[in-house]
């Protein structure tokens, strides 16, 4: 379902932009991914919204059958890209789990903040970000993809979220979309 409307406290969350995991061969490229985050982070920082920043660091525990990565990141690897101009006022979660829901105190801190809708952008659509707007709408927050400012390094992956899960979790737009909604929401 195309976006619609924000609410009045509407958090947007940031995953997996990090230096360690921009480098990884993506499906799109990253200058245009991470130039629609900064775009979407200036325009809620801009507005006074809370913005959340996640990275991984870690796996979260259990059996798979696909190796685990190495813990042991290179320096700087769970580091911010400078290009989302990390401010003192944004939120910021690591997470040692796909969603920045799970094993964090997210849900608590936004809820906190009135936060009732979230709008969820980043790496990999597949993975951190499927995973994050699945917990985001288990917990009760409205649930809003910004579709062009997210990618994976699996076509297929990303082909069957924008297409199969997306619309079942909550809206999506791309980041003009949101940043109109975010305007006229506020000039009325």
């Amino acid at each position: 379902m195309p976006v619609t409307t924000l609410d009045k406290q509407t958090a947007l969350i940031l995953i997996d932009l990090q230096k360690g995991i921009v480098g990884l061969p993506l499906l799109h490229p990253i200058d245009g991914i991470l130039a629609k985050a900064r775009l979407l982070a200036d325009a809620f920082r801009a507005k006074g919204l809370p913005v959340v920043l996640v990275n991984v660091d870690g796996s979260a525990p259990g059996r798979t059958e696909r190796a685990r990565p190495e813990q042991n990141w290179p320096e700087g690897w769970t580091d911010f890209v400078p290009e989302i101009d990390r401010r003192p006022s944004d939120i910021v979660v690591t997470k040692q789990t796909w969603g920045a829901f799970a094993s964090t105190d997210l849900d608590a801190r936004l809820k906190r903040l009135g936060v009732t809708q979230v709008v969820i952008l980043g790496i990999a659509t597949g993975g951190g970000v499927e995973s994050t707007a699945r917990q985001a709408y288990e917990q009760g927050f409205h649930v809003t993809l910004a579709i062009d400012a997210m990618t994976d390094r699996r076509a297929e992956a990303h082909d069957y979220c924008l297409a199969h899960v997306f619309p079942r979790l909550g809206e999506t737009g791309t980041t003009q979309a949101i940043i109109d909604l975010l305007d006229t929401r506020n000039a009325s």
